[in-house]
């Protein structure tokens, strides 16, 4: 019984220091366009010029830029994100919303029902929509072999810990889980200040 204990508790040393290593990825303001509305603001048919791979597969920050209007403010030169997605979503801080003066709603990607709208302008074309503004979740993305050694399924609400001068807990962190994603935990850019946080800070999950 006390080998047992002793392997448990090497165990859970072992785990904690895996725990350490999950990387940051620190997100400013950007939007996603779907197809339609990419026409309407660029030109038909345009296409979105990569500028830059980002850290998940597939996904890149294009050179096209949008300006967002909101009730009391604009923020010009806003990046796109490729690619395409079905429906036009802008995320943003909540600095951002209150610069606007919009509704800021804390929600996942891709929950937009009842999310605030918000009027887009570009080159060729300006969109008044009437929804799709949020404040994007913290989340940690992860496929399923990172999910097994975490301990944790797709959905699960967790907390992060950080070290550092400025460190921390922040709670309410939702787990994302496909094969295709790459282990990283996904804080928008005033979570990051607030917290002393870089691109190259790691931190721990904590449940």
């Amino acid at each position: 019984m006390k080998n047992m204990e002793n392997l448990e508790e090497i165990l859970n040393i072992l785990l904690r220091g895996v725990n350490k290593g999950v990387p940051v990825g620190i997100s400013n303001r950007h939007i996603h366009l779907s197809r339609k509305d990419m026409d309407k603001l660029f030109g038909e048919e345009a296409e979105l010029t990569k500028l830059k791979d980002l850290s998940q597969v597939g996904q890149f920050a294009a050179k096209e830029v949008v300006t967002l209007c909101g009730p009391k403010g604009v923020i010009e030169k806003v990046r796109v994100l490729g690619p395409f997605r079905g429906e036009t979503q802008i995320e943003l801080s909540m600095g951002d919303c209150i610069k606007l003066g919009i509704k800021g709603e804390v929600r996942l990607s891709g929950n937009l029902e009842n999310s605030s709208g918000i009027t887009l302008v570009g080159p060729k074309g300006a969109i008044e929509l009437s929804r799709g503004a949020i404040i994007s979740q913290r989340h940690i993305h992860m496929n399923e072999e990172d999910g097994k050694k975490y301990g944790v399924s797709n959905g699960d609400i967790v907390s992060v810990k950080i070290d550092g001068v400025r460190g921390g807990v922040l709670n309410n962190v939702s787990i994302r889980i496909d094969n295709s994603f790459k282990l990283e935990c996904h804080l928008d850019i005033e979570e990051a200040n607030c917290l002393g946080l870089n691109p190259k800070s790691k931190l721990e999950i904590i449940k």
